[in-house]
């Protein structure tokens, strides 16, 4: 299954007010009993090994600056999907992420039902404070928009 790259969804400042950055991918699946949550999972079930190099990369340079590295000192939430805390969900949408000092991070599972079909979007949302959340967007950008869509690729099982 192809994933393609679409509009954010017109609702995006509701779900992070004054996010400079939003990106959308869409893939379509058979899976007509998939809700967010399970869609969500599998996403986040697990990362290609040159993206589990890359965060691993992430944490060892951004420990110094005092950002967070993959939840750490975090007091664990009730509600995990992969390492981000669930912020809500429905049946249809889940949104996981957090707010942090550099910047204010979101993604958005929305599961529809189209026919037979079910298109599943992930949309991810940045909203940055300061220099060092612009840097850091700037830097993880051109890897995010591998790793998006390799992860929603999972979502077909």
């Amino acid at each position: 299954m192809k994933v393609h790259e679409i509009t954010p969804p017109a609702d995006t400042d509701t779900l992070l007010a004054g996010a400079q950055f939003a990106d959308a991918f869409r893939i379509e699946i058979r899976d007509r009993d998939l809700d967010a949550r399970r869609a969500a999972e599998r996403m986040m079930a697990r990362q290609p090994r040159w993206a589990e190099a890359l965060l691993s990369l992430r944490n060892l340079l951004v420990a110094p600056l005092g950002l967070r590295t993959s939840g750490a000192g975090l007091v664990p939430p009730r509600d995990m999907i992969g390492i981000f805390p669930v912020v809500s969900q429905t049946p249809d949408r889940l949104i996981a992420g957090f707010n942090d000092r550099h910047l204010d991070f979101r993604v958005v599972v929305d599961v529809t039902a189209p026919g037979g079909v079910r298109q599943v979007t992930a949309t991810t949302l940045v909203k940055t404070h300061n220099w060092l959340g612009r840097t850091y967007l700037a830097i993880i950008m051109p890897f995010h928009r591998r790793i998006v869509p390799a992860l929603l690729r999972q979502v077909t099982g």
